[in-house]
């Protein structure tokens, strides 16, 4: 079975995302109200920088008493230290390559030849795919 990456691609247009120069509290509401655990974090020109963790605010505010949301509008999201960036890929990746990656990310960002970010590839997009194409071979073979 070949897989098409844009099959399984969401586009950014339909993905919740994060601005390098967001602040804290921005990073929080957005992340509160998508209701992600992890998010791309681009810069202004859309390139891809990184992703955000809920672990990586926690600890934030962790070492940080006294941490308030009127505080958090003053603390650049680029302050907060990221443990474990998303690695991209690029639009034409081998598609090993892909699932192989999306096997130890939940998504895995998508970017073009100048690093601009297209948009995610999650794990449940791969096996959505998977199970489509195997539910349509196996009809194939039954009609014919």
């Amino acid at each position: 079975m070949t897989l098409n990456l844009l099959f399984v691609l969401t586009p950014k247009l339909e993905v919740a995302y994060l601005y390098i120069d967001y602040t804290l509290r921005q990073t929080l509401e957005k992340m509160e109200h998508h209701r992600y655990s992890a998010l791309p974090v681009l810069n202004r020109k859309g390139e891809y920088v990184g992703t955000v963790t809920e672990g990586d605010l926690l600890w934030y505010i962790k070492d940080h008493d006294n941490l308030d949301l009127q505080k958090a509008e003053e603390i650049p999201l680029r302050a907060v230290p990221r443990h474990r960036d998303n690695q991209p890929v690029r639009v034409d990746v081998d598609m090993e390559e892909l699932i192989e990656m999306a096997g130890v990310q939940n998504f895995v960002p998508v970017i073009d030849g100048k690093n601009s970010f297209i948009g995610i590839v999650t794990r449940r997009s791969l096996m959505d795919y998977t199970r489509r194409k195997q539910r349509e071979e196996k009809q194939a073979q039954a009609i014919g």
